[in-house]
C-alpha cells in the first residue's frame, strides 16, 4: 500500500482483502442501542470495523491512541459516514486530553480501547490531571488490546468488566511476535533507503514484540543485540541464540537501536552519551514516551528526510525515526492487511461479546474467552 495512493481505491482494495472481519462482523447481534468509545489507530485497516458496527446499529466516538498514527483522511471519511470523531494527526496533549473527556461526556455504554487512556480519565486517575466525566455511570464493559493497558487497567480496579485480547494467543503469535517486526523494518527500509546489512541493531525489550523485531532483524541482515533488564526475558534471550548486553555495553557500535517495551524513559539524556555518530532511534512501544523527547530535541534539530530528523549532539550527529513514536504506524502503513485482518475479526468478536455475555461477568480484568475468538480463526 502507498499512503499517496488514492483513498477511494485504496479503501476498496481494504475491504476486499478483510474476508474475515466481513464474516465475523455479519455475525454480530443487532447493536442497536450500544455507544461505544473507542481509542485506536485511526488508519485505513480499521475503517471496514467501524463501518460494519454501524450497520449493525452501533454509535460511534472515535480518539486515537497515538496522535501520531493518525491518518486525518481516514478520520474524515469515519465522520463522514457518521461516526463522531475527535482526532487528527499531531493534535497536541491538550487536546488530547480534551477529545477523552469529549468521549467520556458523550455517554458510552462500551469502551474498546489500546493503552486504556479512556478508562484511566474514567477512574479520574490523579496522574492524568483529568476532570471527572459525566457519562462514567454508563460503561458497562470494555476492551482492552495493549500490555501497558491491561496494567494500568489493574490499578485502577473498574466497576465493571474489561477483556484482555492482548494475551490471547492468536494475537501474541501473529500481530505481537511476527508483523510488528516485519512492518518495522519494511518502513524503515522504505524511509531511509537503507538496508541492515552490516549494522549492529539493539533491541531493547525482549517481551513478543522484541523478539519479532529482533528476528526479523537477523533475517534482514542486522547483527542483534538484546538489551532487557528482566532476568527471565534476558535468559531466555540467551538462550534464543541472542547476545545479551546492559545499555551501557550495548549502545555504543550501535548503528541502529530500537525501544520495544512499552513503557516509559526506556532511553533518556544520561544513555546519550553512548551514541555512535550516525545511529538511528526508533520505537515500537505503544508509549510514544520510551525515548526522551525533549532531552533530544533540547539540542539542534532539523528534519532531513520525511519521518527523519537530525539531532546534534555533542560531537556526533544521531537520527530520530518517526519522533519516536510508533514506527511502523507513523511512517509506514502497519500490519499487513491478510495478518490485520485476522486481528480486527478477533476484535469485532470481542466488541459482540462485551455487548452481550461480557456484561454479565464481575468487575475487573479477565481473558477474553477462547469460545469468542477460536471460530473467528478457523
Amino acid at each position: 500500500m502507498s499512503i499517496n495512493a488514492n483513498f477511494s481505491q485504496l479503501l476498496s482494495w481494504t475491504r476486499r482483502h478483510m474476508p474475515r472481519t466481513r464474516r465475523t462482523l455479519a455475525a454480530l447481534p443487532d447493536l442497536s442501542g450500544i455507544r461505544l468509545a473507542a481509542s485506536m489507530h485511526l488508519d485505513i485497516k480499521i475503517v471496514p470495523l467501524i463501518e460494519g458496527l454501524q450497520e449493525r446499529g452501533a454509535e460511534i466516538f472515535l480518539v486515537t491512541c497515538n496522535p501520531a498514527t493518525v491518518r486525518d483522511e481516514v478520520a474524515a471519511h469515519l465522520k463522514a459516514n457518521g461516526a463522531q470523531v475527535r482526532a487528527w494527526r499531531g493534535m497536541p496533549p491538550d487536546e488530547y486530553e480534551q477529545a477523552i473527556r469529549t468521549a467520556l461526556d458523550w455517554g458510552p455504554t462500551h469502551l474498546c480501547e489500546l493503552g486504556a487512556d479512556l478508562s484511566a480519565a474514567l477512574s479520574m486517575e490523579p496522574s492524568e490531571g483529568l476532570a471527572p466525566s459525566r457519562g462514567s455511570a454508563r460503561v458497562r464493559a470494555g476492551l482492552e488490546g495493549t500490555g501497558s493497558g491491561i496494567s494500568r487497567i489493574k490499578k485502577i480496579d473498574p466497576p465493571y468488566s474489561v477483556f484482555n485480547w492482548d494475551d490471547l494467543p492468536v494475537k501474541e503469535g501473529l500481530h505481537n511476535r511476527h508483523m510488528v517486526g516485519l512492518s518495522t523494518w519494511q518502513t524503515f527500509f522504505n524511509r531511509t533507503l537503507l538496508s541492515l546489512h552490516e549494522k549492529q541493531v539493539v533491541v531493547i525489550g525482549y517481551g513478543l514484540v522484541g523478539q519479532g523485531v529482533a528476528q526479523t532483524a537477523r533475517a534482514y541482515g542486522g547483527a542483534v543485540t538484546v538489551v532487557e533488564r528482566d532476568p527471565g526475558r534476558a535468559l531466555q534471550a540467551a538462550y534464543d541464540g541472542w547476545q545479551v548486553a546492559t545499555l551501557a555495553q550495548a549502545l555504543p557500535g550501535a548503528n541502529v537501536v530500537v525501544t520495544c517495551t512499552g513503557g516509559r524513559n526506556v532511553l533518556v539524556a544520561e544513555h546519550f552519551r553512548w551514541l555512535e555518530d550516525g545511529v538511528f532511534l526508533l520505537n515500537v512501544g505503544h508509549e510514544a514516551g520510551e525515548i526522551d523527547l525533549a532531552a533530544l530535541y533540547a539540542h539542534p534539530h532539523r528534519q532531513v528526510m520525511p519521518f527523519i530528523e537530525e539531532i546534534d549532539l555533542p560531537g556526533r550527529t544521531v537520527y530520530l525515526f518517526a519522533g519516536g513514536s510508533m514506527a511502523n504506524l507513523t511512517a509506514g502503513e502497519g500490519d499487513s492487511l491478510n495478518a490485520f485482518d485476522l486481528t480486527v475479526a478477533v476484535l469485532a468478536a470481542g466488541i459482540g461479546f462485551i455487548v452481550s455475555e461480557g456484561e454479565s461477568y464481575p468487575p475487573g480484568v479477565h481473558l477474553l474467552p477462547r469460545h469468542v475468538w477460536e471460530p473467528v480463526i478457523s
